[in-house]
């Protein structure tokens, strides 16, 4: 048994009928490119003998009677494969456009709470014989790097697929009894009164941002301050997915032009997207769009339990900036700015405060503002979630079978009814696109956009190299040209 934090435990009681809070994953796998090829029953076998690795795969959460505290981690004693793995074929033509809806339809289904909170589809028929993984599993059990770890377990890294040696049997530990819970839960009450001390820090935190905000200073971009568009409403139960990948070297290649991170680069990316999708629209604002980051503390927090090890800042995608590259330095500049003052609040900020969270009185708020659409009804948060997150940079084969591509997809949350979420693999960027299908219908034209976006930052850089070049050129040849007098 092993108690959820706060912060994990959030991601339960934030959900609603309409907020779905599991993360998803599809894997292109290309059976020509790998020794074993592709069976079903293979596949099968092979996730059954590698559960050993991946212990959490058979655990479920259990709930303290009365919600008097966060729940508990146990094993699943009714543990079976059969319940979390399935087999699917993608209608005619087995092209993007029925893999994408598809995706769709798997990410708008809540999860069993019942059982371990994972499931994964194989999908068969696409147009190009490969194969289709659609993985999902709830933010309450992975973060993005628990996410990464979990299914680099699964994987074999280089060109050999090597088969697992069988499992042993595996034994559930015993159940924890209603009155233990119970106990604990009482046991740990008085802990709660903790909070108070979180008042004067948080306190401290909000004077420095607004003293910084009167000397001028920049920082974060604030919440609540985001401009309202399309994207920022209260969001239905449906989602809509799209996907694109680009190259990491090209991405690398206008990061070192211009002497920014790839990330700075990313998120310009998305910027330039998003400015491309609400100017057709006629819809772009004349401020830019603020995205919440998440940010990986893994490393960095004093807290050893727990799974997600994440916080959060905002930023400003430079949307309202037509030139591709004082886009890309207006990001550059903000992103440094709000990560300097995104340290200031430390790795433990968000995880600290949500420990204290009630479980009732939380589920009970969670409902209510998805019930009254408060989102529509104060100002807008932030407009979007985006997230860049690194995989690894060789080759991999997942459950035996190579790696084509791998598109991540984050939660939607009310107020902002789009998440990009980015994955760096195998020298490639893998973007997912998600949203809520009541505010962001043509979501393919996202997708669609990013190669121009690419192209033309890559043009740029490729422009401001060669003047460089010429510059270095001419420089040489008038020190040598003096020389010579």
């Amino acid at each position: 048994m092993e108690r959820m934090t706060g912060l994990d435990a959030s991601f339960l009681y934030l959900e609603t009928p309409t907020q779905h809070l599991h993360v998803c994953a599809l894997l292109i796998l290309d059976p020509a490119a790998s020794d074993a090829g592709y069976s079903y029953a293979a596949v099968q076998t092979e996730l059954a003998c590698r559960l050993d690795l991946v212990p959490q795969m058979r655990r479920r959460i259990r709930e303290v009677p009365l919600n008097l505290d966060h729940p508990v981690w146990v094993d699943d004693p009714k543990f079976d494969l059969d319940n979390h793995i399935h087999r699917a074929g993608l209608p005619a033509p087995g092209e993007r456009t029925e893999l994408a809806e598809l995706v769709a339809d798997i990410a708008s289904t809540p999860m069993d709470r019942n059982r371990p909170l994972w499931e994964m589809t194989f999908v068969e028929g696409l147009a190009d014989g490969r194969i289709a993984v659609v993985c999902k599993y709830h933010h309450a059990a992975v973060d993005g790097v628990t996410a990464a770890d979990m299914l680099l377990s699964l994987c074999d890294l280089g060109h050999d697929a090597a088969r697992t040696a069988e499992s042993s049997r595996w034994t559930p530990e015993p159940q924890p009894p209603d009155w233990k819970l119970l106990t604990d839960a009482a046991v740990r009450l008085p802990t709660k009164a903790g909070v108070l001390g979180m008042v004067p820090k948080t306190l401290g935190i909000l004077a420095g941002f607004a003293e910084r905000r009167r000397k001028k200073q920049r920082g974060m971009a604030l919440p609540l301050t985001a401009p309202r568009t399309p994207l920022n409403g209260a969001i239905g139960a449906r989602r809509t997915v799209a996907f694109v990948e680009s190259r990491l070297d090209t991405v690398k290649e206008i990061k070192k032009s211009f002497g920014v991170t790839v990330n700075d680069v990313v998120m310009t990316i998305v910027g330039g997207v998003l400015r491309d999708y609400l100017g057709k629209h006629d819809e772009l604002p004349d401020r830019s769009l603020i995205a919440s980051v998440p940010v990986s503390v893994h490393g960095q927090t004093r807290h050893t339990d727990g799974i997600n090890k994440v916080s959060s800042l905002f930023t400003e995608l430079g949307t309202d900036i037509a030139d591709p590259v004082e886009r890309l330095r207006a990001v550059a500049l903000a992103n440094r700015h709000a990560k300097r003052e995104h340290e200031e609040l430390g790795a433990d900020f968000l995880r600290d405060w949500s420990k204290y969270a009630p479980p009732n009185a939380f589920r009970f708020a969670a409902r209510m503002y998805d019930s009254l659409r408060l989102a529509e009804r104060h100002p807008v948060v932030h407009n979007l979630v985006v997230s860049n997150v690194p995989g690894p940079p060789m080759p991999l084969n997942f459950l035996g079978v190579r790696v084509a591509s791998m598109f991540p997809f984050g939660p939607v949350f009310h107020g902002a009814g789009l998440t990009v979420t980015v994955l760096s693999i195998d020298g490639r960027l893998d973007f997912g696109f998600i949203a809520s299908r009541d505010l962001v219908p043509d979501i393919s034209a996202l997708a669609d956009a990013v190669p121009a976006a690419v192209d033309e930052l890559l043009v740029a850089a490729r422009e401001s190299t060669d003047r460089r070049t010429s510059d270095s050129r001419d420089r040489h040849a008038h020190r040598e040209y003096g020389d010579r007098r």
